[in-house]
């Protein structure tokens, strides 16, 4: 049989032989893989369910890239026949156990092939026929997203994206241009004189605000428990999140050692989800972005349960008391008293909390007793309560709530991040890759836009430049003036993840141009001028995720197939850019991107016992020679073609290891050796830091927030639920929260086009069974969902595990807009976000208000019968 793959990457190949083509592909991977989510009813499945290297494969495994953002990137492993993947696995590199755990993958990795070798794959440079170059009417930017494309050569497209930042450039300056830190285009952009950058949350959501001055470590990661630790408590507390979902994989095999040892799990959240029942947790219901209401009442009930741990109050902490107040304290306030009532009046009882969060009074009370000082307790949180607006306080009283406890710096006991490598794999790196050897590309524009307010702020000509998340650069309300002609899409999916899409479409419209680096005709694309195909990670030489799965694990990929059509990589396209725009691409890119990827290698490192830091890969001289890179030969514990074979390297770990890390027990030992990195030196329950910084950036009404944790109603939210915000009263037009979980379809939008995936998960709208009930839908309707920002239609699924008043609508999936009607047909989540914001400027996806109705229309098309999105060119 002749390679598929050499006929498909043939530039001759016509649409029709193409799609023929991927369907023998994806026939010959039905017949070989259980993995297939379209498999036929009754197909016997059991050969392919044994070890994914039995003796009758024929063919070479390789390992290949896992490469997107969904928390996991975990090991992918593809077998090779006639230079056709027939299958994919996963980790094999040892036998399986608690104490060397096998880095698997989900079935978003095991479909990955349909990334690759997709028909929908955009194959040639493209240009919008309606826009030329010259900026002005020569744009015609009201037919982005409408018009018709044509194929151009790479030189052309190279040609359009230099003369165009050129003139931007000279014409307007670089404060003109909107960017992303991208690999490639942005490179160069940043060395024709920079770029505005946006500053988004959209991951750790207020988590993202200078955590130190709290006392906390950045994005409060890294200081819980090792996984060999979680067996020793007696309750394990999940706040917001579904690691399940959102970090597939072997993420919560970490957890096997608690659940055996009988540990009580407890989940808070608006729903009842996959995480929540595979730990049979308690669930605490409560609404999204009420958290702080609910952890003010657990506060309150602890106080008078007698549950605090005062001693730890009073050696680690700042502000809980008037008794320990910080130097620097400008407030004559404190939590407990604010907590108390002693300032508002206002008692945060669990009856105050329960009518704001919904959780029942009970609930609060119980919860406040069994996370009390006499209790060896983990609280854990995942980020979705952060991403909620005026969430702000969350870290804060996150923090309080456990050092209350006293619940930090011991076995049993931890305060802090369940996130990606953090869910429950908890201490520094035990194995970690190498540097590639390139020099840092400074933007010399020091300026931000914030992301929920870009769309808005393009259309207003100015913003409010406040400093940049996950930094501790912020700073007061800085109007600035912009008027922004050009953005590049190089590496973030701002139309379809950055809040107000509908707002989007029109500020697109309003630019002279727009550039896009894609894989496939998504959004966009498809609001672009310039499109450039680019490569997957299967059709580069390879690499390592930039997120590794696990803190005992480092995981590398190699290339699987040359590059398909006229696909480059982004190194190729900056290089092509810098050479027409005068620029010496050396400058930027001195290394080959082998060369870089050979650097990683040499570099790769493990912790031994003795807490020191080796050499991993052994190389030789005849390995430098082979790869034809510099480098000098070493010596390490794996060798360098059994470690490219296996695609990852595991350091074994052993009960009572040298490796058990324990979050902060090196400040709760000896404070004054090991002070955290607040001004005090403590954790600040009071943080003057906080409330000066979020009541001067101009999102908020200055006073706001107080130096402690206090409650803030949300621009939307629990209150907007009712007509005059007044809890308890009639209800608003838009009497449920929306909140955007993610999806095992897909990695934020990314894979929602594969076929298998878009069979296995059909993308519905979660909605509570009475409240459907009451609107007399039923499981399988056709819903519109909407609200001030914009509307959806989406397949109800009706169910019991999501609390009433909320509506769960998946994150991620491509926007299918029709303007005329005002609808996305696609269930698109940030069509229902619009441009509001609060505190720090979060993204809040999690809070917006909404309504829904059955709809009237046709009847939704299930997206697995929808027609992939090839672009057709004149």
């Amino acid at each position: 049989m002749g390679s598929l793959i050499e006929e498909i990457s043939g530039k001759a190949l016509s649409r029709r032989r193409f799609v023929a083509g991927s369907a023998a592909l994806a026939a010959s991977l039905a017949a070989s893989s259980s993995l297939v989510a379209c498999q036929p009813s009754g197909q016997d499945a059991g050969s392919a369910t044994g070890s994914a290297e039995s003796a009758d494969d024929e063919g070479v495994w390789i390992s290949a890239a896992c490469w997107h953002n969904c928390g996991g990137r975990c090991v992918n492993r593809v077998l090779m026949k006639n230079g056709v993947v027939v299958r994919q696995g996963s980790d094999t590199s040892h036998e399986d156990s608690f104490e060397w755990l096998q880095q698997r993958g989900c079935p978003r990795g095991r479909a990955q092939q349909q990334q690759c070798f997709g028909a929908d794959r955009l194959k040639y440079p493209m240009k919008r026929k309606s826009w030329q170059p010259g900026g002005g009417e020569n744009a015609h930017g009201e037919l982005r997203g409408k018009d018709d494309w044509e194929r151009i050569s790479w030189d052309e497209a190279i040609g359009y994206i230099a003369d165009e930042a050129k003139r931007i450039y000279d014409t307007y300056g670089p404060r003109a241009v909107v960017g992303n830190g991208g690999p490639g285009i942005e490179q160069v952009l940043a060395n024709m004189g920079g770029y505005l950058q946006v500053t988004d949350t959209s991951s750790c959501g207020t988590y993202s605000f200078n955590m130190t001055k709290l006392g906390l470590p950045s994005a409060d990661l890294g200081e819980t428990n090792d996984r060999f630790d979680l067996k020793n408590a007696e309750t394990i507390v999940l706040v917001g999140g579904n690691s399940v979902w959102s970090s597939g994989g072997s993420t919560m095999n970490n957890f096997d050692q608690a659940i055996e040892a009988g540990v009580q799990f407890v989940y808070v959240g608006p729903s009842y989800n996959a995480t929540a029942a595979y730990f049979d947790a308690r669930w605490i219901p409560i609404y999204p972005g009420t958290d702080t209401a609910f952890l003010l009442g657990v506060a309150y009930e602890m106080i008078e349960q007698g549950v605090i741990d005062q001693e730890f109050l009073d050696a680690y902490c700042v502000g809980f008391d008037a008794e320990h107040m910080p130097a620097d304290a400008q407030l004559d306030e404190n939590f407990k008293g604010y907590v108390m009532g002693e300032y508002d009046g206002t008692p945060k009882t669990a009856a105050w909390a329960s009518a704001i969060c919904g959780a029942s009074e009970e609930d609060i009370a119980w919860f406040a007793g069994t996370i009390g000082k006499d209790h060896k307790v983990m609280l854990l949180h995942n980020y979705a309560l952060a991403r909620c607006t005026s969430a702000d306080n969350v870290p804060q009283l996150f923090m309080t709530v456990g050092a209350m406890g006293g619940h930090m710096g011991k076995s049993g006991h931890a305060t802090g991040g369940a996130y990606k490598t953090f869910a429950g794999s908890h201490g520094p790196a035990l194995a970690a890759f190498g540097d590639a050897g390139l020099p840092a590309v400074e933007n010399p524009v020091t300026e931000s836009i914030t992301a929920p307010l870009l769309w808005q702020s393009i259309l207003d000509k100015s913003f409010n430049s406040t400093g940049f998340a996950y930094s501790d650069t912020f700073n007061a309300q800085d109007i600035k003036e912009a008027d922004i002609k050009y953005l590049s899409l190089e590496g973030a999916a701002r139309v379809q993840n950055t809040p107000s899409t509908v707002t989007a479409i029109e500020a697109l419209r309003s630019l002279e141009f727009v550039t896009c680096s894609s894989h496939f005709f998504n959004a966009q694309a498809q609001f672009s001028d310039i499109v450039l195909p680019i490569t997957t990670e299967w059709e580069r030489v390879g690499g390592f995720p930039g997120h590794q799965r696990s803190r005992e694990t480092v995981i590398v990929y190699t290339q699987v197939t040359e590059p398909l059509y006229e696909a480059k990589t982004d190194q190729e396209i900056g290089t092509l850019l810098a050479e027409k725009v005068g620029i010496d691409p050396s400058t930027i890119w001195p290394l080959s991107e082998k060369q870089q990827f050979f650097n990683q290698i040499l570099g790769c490192t493990y912790v031994d016992e003795a807490g020191s830091e080796q050499a991993l890969v052994t190389v030789s001289q005849d390995d430098i020679d082979a790869w034809q890179c510099d480098g000098k030969p070493q010596e390490g514990v794996v060798a360098l073609d059994e470690f490219l074979k296996n695609g990852c390297y595991t350091v074994k770990r052993a009960e009572g290891d040298a490796y058990v890390r324990i979050g902060y027990e090196d400040y709760i030992k000896d404070p004054e050796a090991n002070p955290r990195p607040s001004d005090s030196g403590k954790f600040e329950i009071y943080c003057q830091y906080k409330a000066d910084t979020l009541n001067s950036m101009g999102y908020s009404p200055d006073g706001t927030f107080k130096p402690y944790p206090n409650y803030v109603a949300a621009p939307e939210g629990r209150e907007g639920t009712f007509a005059d915000g007044a809890i308890g009263g009639e209800a608003s037009a838009y009497p449920f929260i929306v909140y955007n979980p993610h999806y095992l379809r897909r990695a934020h939008p990314v894979l929602d086009n594969e076929p298998w995936l878009r069979e296995a998960w059909p993308n519905p709208v979660f909605v509570n069974a009475s409240d459907a009930a009451a609107k007399g839908i039923a499981d399988g309707d056709t819903v519109r969902v909407y609200n001030a920002h914009g509307a959806t239609l989406r397949t109800a699924s009706v169910t019991e595990i999501i609390m009433p008043g909320c509506v769960g609508l998946p994150h991620g999936a491509w926007l299918d807009y029709d303007e005329d009607e005002g609808i996305d047909h696609a269930g698109t989540d940030n069509v229902l976000c619009g441009t509001v914001t609060s505190g720090m400027g979060t993204s809040g996806y999690n809070n917006y208000n909404c309504n829904y109705e059955r709809y009237e229309g046709a009847a939704l098309v299930a997206d697995c019968a929808l027609p992939q999105r090839i672009v057709e060119l004149g």
